[in-house]
């Protein structure tokens, strides 16, 4: 999606500066694992509109391989706006990446990824856009391809009961999973790491973040907690695509799960100091 939010910590109502940035969780992700040196690429669906060829030259701009994406002329690219401490207003309705489906994720060339990452908002844009998800996780599973799923539960696009019953399959069927301690307890009533591990007993790799106190991940009979940095907080939206950024290029880099988390920990900080989903310094380069 394309993401407008004020350039200064500021209320939408009363902020006068804007920045009209590329937005959503697997693009953002995709975006910190290249400007942490590795090869990345994007797929999905834009409309043939400016704001989709704004999307287009940011990510190109940001390294990554966005070749493959769809330009959709019959249905316009979506659009989010940051409201700085109060939430996101969505204008997706019919956008062009509602309409992925199955044969979409068909298309895709899975071939030498080293690792795929998929969010749950995939799920509730559209049933297509779910048998979308679906399906590429099945191709990569197909393709030894490691599947990474952050649950990324969206309150004012489904309600939580609706949203725990269609996102847990797609969690106990990836491999890295990162999901937000609060998020968890919000959709299955699982109110610690410990219990949040519970229901996910087989996930591979369960991540679980707990916002300013820290992370913990679950490996096997392992469990390791890094805590969070002490950061200004100007703006908590996209922090958390920022962690998995940090976390799976680390994974790529052959870290240590200590040393994943401290590299997730180290690039939220940088999207929590600034009203974009991107590190300031790095946008102004």
């Amino acid at each position: 999606m394309a993401m407008v939010a004020p350039r200064e910590p500021e209320r939408l109502h009363a902020a006068e500066v804007f920045r009209v940035d590329s937005g959503g969780a697997e693009s953002n992700v995709a975006g910190h694992v290249a400007a942490l040196g590795h090869p990345s690429a994007w797929f999905s669906r834009l409309g043939a509109d400016p704001l989709g060829e704004r999307i287009l030259q940011h990510l190109s701009g940001r390294g990554i391989d966005v070749s493959t994406v769809i330009r959709d002329a019959a249905h316009p690219t979506g659009l989010y706006v940051k409201d700085p401490g109060h939430g996101v207003h969505y204008y997706r309705a019919g956008s062009a990446a509602s309409f992925l489906c199955a044969a979409d994720a068909d298309a895709v060339d899975l071939d030498g990824g080293g690792v795929l990452h998929v969010s749950g908002i995939t799920a509730v844009i559209s049933p297509s856009a779910a048998e979308f998800l679906a399906r590429i996780m099945v191709r990569a599973r197909e393709a030894g391809v490691p599947v990474s799923f952050d649950v990324n539960h969206r309150p004012a696009l489904w309600d939580a009961d609706t949203a725990g019953a269609a996102l847990k399959p797609f969690a106990e069927g990836a491999d890295i999973v990162f999901v937000g301690r609060d998020e968890a307890e919000r959709l299955w009533g699982t109110p610690t790491p410990a219990a949040i591990r519970a229901l996910l007993p087989d996930v591979g790799e369960l991540v679980v973040k707990d916002g300013a106190h820290g992370a913990t991940t679950f490996a096997g009979d392992d469990e390791i907690f890094v805590p969070a940095l002490k950061v200004d907080v100007v703006e908590e939206v996209g922090a958390g695509d920022a962690f998995a950024g940090g976390y799976l290029a680390a994974l790529l880099d052959g870290k240590t799960i200590e040393e994943r988390l401290r590299a997730g920990h180290a690039r939220a900080a940088l999207v929590l100091a600034t009203t974009s989903d991107w590190a300031e310094e790095e946008e102004e380069r």
